[in-house]
């Protein structure tokens, strides 16, 4: 089947140029439907299987820098290959599907495609991927860098605030407390509630 125009558009949109032509294979191989979706604080991105349909889905947020964008479509098709070989009798990010996306993303996982300061955190983390990238702190950390408008931000991630620092967060005021291995205490300073909060929760420094 022949790449649609439109989605040659979103590529040279969203996705480092030197990798282009391998997303457009990967899609002439198995072919999906693809939209970039307005950002979801809950995913970057979105695959589900539906055994009435031939052609599947895959959705990623409009606001990932393009090496994240790169990541996750490698991460999303890796899913509808999965289940295209196993169908519904593997876990979603079980041995399958790490394997799959070990096997997709080792083509392009060089220098020529993401710089090395991404490269490094990524190839560790590519050793044994997670459900998602970003519970890699540092993969994340390095991956951020490339964010749009990042020069403008003023946000920080969590796990760099020291502990008593106040931060906002989603409008409300929060005081940092200790940090636990991938969250950290934060009391609300208008409550006196506690909450646990992601380490990599993207703040403002109050």
């Amino acid at each position: 089947m022949k790449i649609p125009p439109a989605l040659i558009s979103i590529f040279n949109k969203h996705l480092p140029p030197s990798s282009i032509s391998y997303c457009a294979l990967l899609w002439e191989e198995i072919p999906f439907h693809f939209h970039v979706k307005a950002p979801r604080t809950s995913k970057l991105g979105d695959f589900r299987y539906r055994k009435d349909q031939k052609i599947q889905t895959i959705t990623l947020n409009s606001d990932l820098n393009p090496y994240q964008f790169l990541l996750t479509y490698i991460h999303e098709v890796a899913h509808l290959r999965t289940f295209e070989k196993y169908g519904l009798s593997h876990a979603p990010h079980g041995k399958e599907w790490k394997k799959e996306f070990q096997q997709l993303l080792a083509p392009i996982l060089v220098d020529s495609i993401f710089p090395r300061d991404i490269l490094v955190p990524l190839r560790i983390h590519m050793q044994n991927p997670s459900a998602s990238s970003a519970k890699d702190l540092f993969l994340m950390k390095e991956m951020s860098k490339y964010d749009l408008n990042v020069k403008d931000s003023t946000e920080k991630f969590l796990s760099d605030l020291p502990s008593g620092q106040a931060f906002i967060l989603q409008g409300r005021k929060f005081t940092k407390k200790e940090t636990r291995r991938t969250r950290v205490m934060c009391e609300e300073v208008s409550t006196g509630k506690k909450f646990l909060v992601s380490k990599l929760a993207k703040v403002t420094p109050a």
